[in-house]
């Protein structure tokens, strides 16, 4: 009987918050923040998958060892943008018997009894669609924007005063790790620091790589 206490004592209730960059803040997330055993923070793209950033790989060291009782999350866009990756953190949650409570729309994976909300589930996975349909739509016009640009002469696909080809500027091993980190989804100070480039280069692959 000790034992069965000791461990329910140890099992915590986890809320968790995310936003994009590092000068956004998630005091609008904290709701009743003082009901939770702790509260992990990422400050990451959604594009990341959930147990790739640092408080996703957090919370999975306490699923591993079976002290997460429960996840609590502001609304379901902040585990991720992609529905893929959202449908299989809540699945790898579900496995293991752990309820996601979304706050603001007053969702829950897992009812009292221990049993998968059928309900839930599938408005989680409607919602998630018409969030990733809405994202899709915003790149899709950011790239007709930059299409028209081109079109007008305005916008360059180099920085202006690069004299360097810029296939050869983007082929150098740093430079294309640089890329390929910030086209998963990592924010500039986060592909820099990975793949060792100055922020300053950073920049310049940016505005070089998704130029096309």
């Amino acid at each position: 009987m000790k034992d069965n206490q000791s461990k329910n004592m140890n099992k915590m209730k986890v809320l968790y918050t995310r936003v994009s960059t590092s000068d956004q803040k998630t005091d609008r997330q904290r709701i009743n923040e003082m009901d939770f055993s702790l509260v992990i923070e990422d400050k990451c793209s959604g594009a990341i998958p959930f147990f790739e950033r640092y408080g996703g790989k957090e919370i999975l060291n306490y699923i591993d060892k079976g002290i997460l009782s429960q996840l609590s999350v502001w609304t379901i866009d902040r585990l991720g943008r992609n529905l893929r990756d959202i449908l299989n953190t809540i699945h790898y949650f579900s496995e293991r018997n752990i309820p996601i409570v979304f706050l603001n729309q007053g969702l829950r994976t897992i009812d009292d009894n221990g049993k998968e909300n059928p309900i839930a589930n599938l408005m989680i996975s409607i919602l998630a669609t018409v969030s990733e349909m809405e994202r899709s739509q915003i790149r899709e016009r950011q790239l007709e924007g930059v299409r028209l640009a081109k079109a007008r002469n305005v916008y360059k696909g180099r920085l202006q005063g690069t004299t360097e080809d810029v296939h050869a500027f983007l082929s150098k091993p740093k430079n294309r790790k640089a890329l390929d980190y910030m086209k998963k989804g990592y924010m500039l100070n986060e592909a820099a620091k990975l793949s060792g480039v100055h922020i300053n280069t950073m920049t310049k692959i940016k505005k070089l790589g998704f130029a096309g």
